[in-house]
């Protein structure tokens, strides 16, 4: 019969990192609940949405957490109830203690809040998973892979596997993040300092963007297991498990140019153009086939886009370097514009082949080895 006390900031912040793994639509109506464990030890929240499973840990040795625990057990509550509940409590504290019949009693102040739970035998079991020889990476350096890779994924149901960020481990160091929706691809490798096993695996995308907003602390290292069908990411207080796209991901090296098939190569200010590709973007959508047309003649770059219905864009560009043969080219501006938010160096370099094949995007210095792809459109 679960009794102790505690901050009420500090549970909160550990339940709502908890309830992103918990969604109000799920087939099993148990995974609506949070799942509460209280040891010797501590607090361990757990919450699943049966893709995503969340075990959070919260030590009674936590100075912030102010925890007094006087008996444990286990007991799952309805997750989003509760935490509106401790939310409204009025005091920085408040008790919690379970009585007869799963039923659990919240004390703050002159506050009392009764809730009904649920025997936690009804919450499905986590899959286990092997935790030996992790890969090791900092939390600040994977978020950054995902960041500039994940925003190209696709988001249509039809090809399940590039909904996913294509993710794999070769000589046992270099680790590759690729995305593609097949109009525009991002690829993005780095070399780990550790060591470790190798693998080739699809992380789906709302995975992806959960794991941002669990792990806040980008200094903190983190441990990565594999299995078949999950992958465990985990730190001293989270263990973040979710389930893997299956399939086999296309073969995506095979769409980046060799160095001689370009014919085209420019420098460009990566803010100048991206406020140009604003622009254009505003009367792109009113057209019918969305696109912004680059024309290179000579010296003179121009953006241009027509719109029966709204106007037209005329603008010129000045790069910061050219040189190669003349080029007209279309395409959505809006694939150049999120290729550009995420090159975090001032000038970007852009090679083109031809008019109906996909041109590159590269940070101007070579000191990483990251490479975006944009597919162009026929327009007639």
């Amino acid at each position: 019969m679960i009794n102790f006390s505690i901050n009420k900031t500090a549970f909160l912040n550990n339940l709502r990192i908890t309830k992103q793994a918990i969604s109000t639509k799920v087939a099993i109506p148990t995974l609506s609940k949070i799942k509460i464990d209280v040891s010797t030890e501590g607090i361990t929240l757990t919450g699943s949405n049966g893709q995503i499973s969340i075990e959070n840990f919260l030590s009674k040795d936590d100075e912030n957490a102010g925890m007094l625990i006087t008996e444990p057990g286990s007991i799952l509550l309805e997750a989003s109830f509760f935490e509106s509940v401790v939310n409204n409590l009025p005091e920085v504290t408040f008790d919690f203690k379970e009585i007869e019949q799963n039923q659990v009693v919240l004390t703050s102040g002159q506050s009392e809040i009764t809730l009904k739970g649920l025997d936690v035998e009804m919450y499905p079991r986590i899959q286990e998973m092997p935790t030996e020889n992790p890969l090791k990476i900092k939390a600040g350096v994977l978020k950054e892979i995902f960041t500039e890779t994940a925003f190209a994924v696709s988001t249509q149901e039809s090809r399940p596997i590039l909904t996913g960020l294509h993710l794999t481990l070769t000589d046992n160091k270099v680790l590759k993040s690729v995305a593609t929706d097949s109009h525009r691809m991002s690829q993005r490798v780095i070399t780990l300092d550790k060591l470790s096993e190798n693998f080739d695996l699809v992380l789906p995308n709302k995975s992806v963007n959960s794991f941002k907003s669990v792990f806040s602390d980008d200094d903190t290292e983190l441990d990565i297991f594999f299995s078949s069908n999950q992958i465990l990411i985990r730190n001293e207080t989270i263990s973040f498990y979710t389930r893997l796209v299956e399939g086999n991901y296309p073969d995506t090296n095979r769409l980046i140019p060799s160095d001689a098939d370009y014919t085209l190569d420019l420098t460009f200010d990566v803010a100048n153009l991206r406020h140009t590709m604003d622009r254009a973007k505003l009367l792109s959508n009113a057209t019918t086939n969305g696109t912004v047309k680059l024309s290179i003649t000579g010296d003179q770059i121009v953006a241009t886009v027509n719109s029966p219905e709204v106007g037209s864009v005329h603008e010129e560009i000045t790069p910061l370097a050219k040189s190669g043969d003349d080029l007209t080219i279309s395409f959505n501006p809006q694939y150049l514009i999120d290729a550009l938010k995420v090159i975090k160096e001032p000038e970007v370099r852009i090679r083109f082949i031809s008019p109906v094949r996909p041109f590159t995007l590269v940070p101007k210095s070579d000191t990483l080895d990251f490479v975006q792809l944009v597919t162009p459109v026929r327009t007639n």
